[in-house]
């Protein structure tokens, strides 16, 4: 009697327990999610973002991370060299800093 007991509550027991699949399948549908919302967009951003440095070119007008806003007098490298008005002061900025860019053509259009 005690033999058959425990079988009974075993196979009770195994019937109430979710099988290794079930247990896989939320982690597995949040993988891909994760990818469509957070990885994705994040990589098309910075595709976006380093076209724009590659179209740079003196005469357009950029905005900094920090908020300062010129004109491109010079590019070198990894920095250029930008022309702040009122007192057209020239700072060199990192080209990582450089937020948004405003080229001649947008600027006689507006």
């Amino acid at each position: 009697m005690n033999g058959t007991a425990s079988i009974g509550l075993w196979a009770a027991g195994a019937a109430g327990a979710p099988n290794g699949f079930s247990m896989l399948l939320p982690i597995l549908l949040i993988i891909p999610l994760f990818y469509l919302l957070l990885i994705r967009p994040q990589q098309k951003r910075q595709k976006q973002w380093q076209q724009m440095l590659g179209g740079i070119k003196s005469g357009d007008r950029v905005t900094t991370a920090g908020g300062i806003r010129g004109t491109i007098i010079s590019i070198k490298d990894d920095s250029i060299v930008v022309r702040v008005p009122p007192d057209n002061l020239k700072l060199e900025v990192s080209k990582s800093a450089i937020a948004s860019v405003t080229t001649q053509e947008d600027a006689s259009n507006s």
